[in-house]
């Protein structure tokens, strides 16, 4: 099978939709399939290129034996929603050339965002005589008009369209989650064209040494009987990470007295994005010790930051919950980590913690609930125990191997000759 996956992101960014992207190719350059990968030069979560590539038009690479074809976009130094645009229209457009150049496949993979590229490979696909799949990792419209990044009116009705767009010429529109068919099925995408594509987690995880998790809190000034609540991940918009700091801060008027003395509270944020310099401006205001803000750590330290957290802390800004679902969930899971998650009630994420007993889910926008549940842990360790083994066993049908299996399944049933 000839197969292109088409997307903004890929190795060697380690955050967001990029490692995915990677498993995809990998598992079809394993089981022999001839997989090529257009993507962009790196930049993300930082927003930012190597110097070494700032200057770069196109650069092919071999990765893990997939070829990987490289094309200029720009990339804006500060993000906004104008900016945004141009730095999706650029890779739409200059991806879309290179594509054209490249031999025929039988299956276009197409990931959004960004949602143009929808148009595009349904433009490639009709000059070249193929088919494409488009799968969504977020559903860009809604997420845009949920932030108010976008008002209702002509320009959302115009995203809309691309979207409609996307979708009828798709052979398969698949989603990280079953609230994104859900969706898809409300925006008139037929049921044998909607597929169930989660991001899948490796679920053996590597055994992080005691000494190491040790050293990683010394090093953070975290005392080993703290609590320590972990954010890691990108820092954007629509995780809504403000509530960390007003729960910091309700958390250092309540360290006194015996409190203070037995269970302290550490919120830590590891990441990068494009609001990471405005929080770290909101962490310096409010001078509070209990909030350390790290940058994105190399694979080998989060494995250990991983490790020497007690709860993993998921957020999503307030209206955002039906349009994307958190992959970081999968990751700290896999390692056995129990979750607060700070969601709307009727979001697919507040609904997995409900569902699946591991964690307490508090509402966006309320710091102090949110220092309530955090204190409350510090004291009652055995809950965490209990959410842990839930934990592992909630994420047991995310294995890699079997949705990636499942996956490449479809694909293939679509370029058999009796299926077009």
């Amino acid at each position: 099978m000839r197969v292109i996956v088409w997307g903004i992101n890929y190795s060697p960014e380690v955050t967001g939709i990029a490692p995915f992207n990677r498993s995809l190719c990998d598992f079809l350059q394993a089981a022999g399939d001839d997989v090529r990968m257009v993507t962009s030069f790196a930049y993300y979560p930082h927003w930012r290129k190597t110097p070494a590539d700032a200057g770069r038009v196109v650069r092919t690479d071999v990765v893990a034996g997939v070829p990987v074809y490289r094309v200029w976009h720009y990339v804006p130094a500060r993000v906004t929603t104008a900016r945004r645009m141009l730095h999706e229209l650029s890779f739409a457009i200059s991806s879309t050339l290179r594509i054209l150049l490249l031999p025929r496949a039988e299956v276009y993979v197409v990931v959004s965002p960004p949602l143009l590229l929808g148009p595009c490979a349904w433009l490639v696909t009709r000059l070249k005589r193929s088919q494409y799949v488009f799968h969504v990792q977020d559903l860009q419209p809604d997420a845009a008009l949920g932030l108010g990044l976008v008002r209702p009116g002509v320009f959302a009705g115009l995203l809309y369209r691309l979207e409609a767009w996307a979708y009828h010429g798709a052979r398969g529109v698949s989603g990280i989650s079953r609230g994104m068919l859900q969706a898809f099925e409300r925006k008139g995408v037929p049921a044998k064209r909607r597929w169930y594509f989660p991001n899948g987690i490796e679920l053996e995880q590597r055994v992080v040494a005691a000494g190491a998790v040790a050293t990683f809190r010394r090093q953070h000034g975290v005392a080993s009987e703290a609590l320590l609540a972990v954010y890691a991940g990108n820092i954007g918009k629509k995780q809504g990470l403000e509530i960390l700091i007003e729960a910091a801060k309700v958390l250092s008027r309540l360290r006194v007295g015996e409190f203070e003395a037995r269970a302290e509270v550490v919120i830590m944020i590891i990441g990068d994005g494009a609001e990471r310099a405005a929080l770290a401006a909101a962490v310096a205001r409010v001078d509070i010790m209990n909030v350390k803000l790290l940058p994105l750590l190399s694979e080998d330290d989060y494995r250990v930051a991983v490790a020497a957290t007690d709860v993993a802390l998921i957020t999503q800004a307030a209206g955002t919950g039906q349009y994307f679902f958190p992959s970081k969930l999968l990751t700290v899971l896999a390692a056995g980590r129990p979750v607060v998650t700070v969601a709307d009630a009727d979001s697919e994420l507040a609904q997995a913690v409900v569902a699946g007993g591991f964690g307490r889910n508090v509402p966006p926008g309320d710091g102090a609930a949110l220092a309530e549940v955090l204190r409350a842990l510090a004291t009652e360790r055995a809950v965490l125990a209990d959410w842990a083994e839930r934990a592992r066993a909630w994420v047991q049908p995310f294995s890699r191997e079997r949705v990636l299996a499942d996956y490449v399944q479809q694909l293939r049933a679509i370029t058999l000759p009796e299926s077009k």
